[in-house]
This record gives C-alpha cells, structure tokens and sequence, in this order.
C-alpha cells in the first residue's frame, strides 16, 4: 500500500493531468486537503513536495499553491 503523502500526490497529479485542475489553478489550502484526503499535514507537506520536484506545482508566498503553466515547446 503506497505510503498517504504518494496517494495525495498521486491524486493531485491526476487531476492535473486530467484537466480537473489547469495551469494557474490554486490548489485547496494545506488544511483543506488535509480534510479531503483525511491525512495529516506531514503527508501533505509530503505530497506538495514530490510534486514540487516534479514541477507540476509552485508556491507562491503569502498566495499559495498553483498549478505550473505548463513549458512550450
């Protein structure tokens, strides 16, 4: 069973993928996506990471967390 952060981010990434979410979307607050998901903040936190790193996500600070746009070309 894939660790809560791995299935958070795996859900996230879907929806990106999908189009659910689009470049430039805000993503729900770190609390919000605790509820949803019903994980603590430490997967959260995990999750925004792997994405992060996988450029599909940036925060932005004092605003929040966005959907990259995605590169051209």
């Amino acid at each position: 069973m894939p660790a809560k952060y791995e299935r958070v981010a795996d859900a996230i990434r879907e929806q990106i993928r999908s189009g659910q979410l689009k470049p430039g979307d805000k993503l729900p607050s770190l609390s919000q996506l605790q509820e949803q998901y019903e994980v603590s903040y430490g997967s959260i936190r995990g999750a925004m990471l792997v994405l992060k790193a996988e450029r599909l996500i940036e925060g932005r600070p004092g605003e929040g967390v966005y959907v990259r746009e995605r590169p051209t070309g």
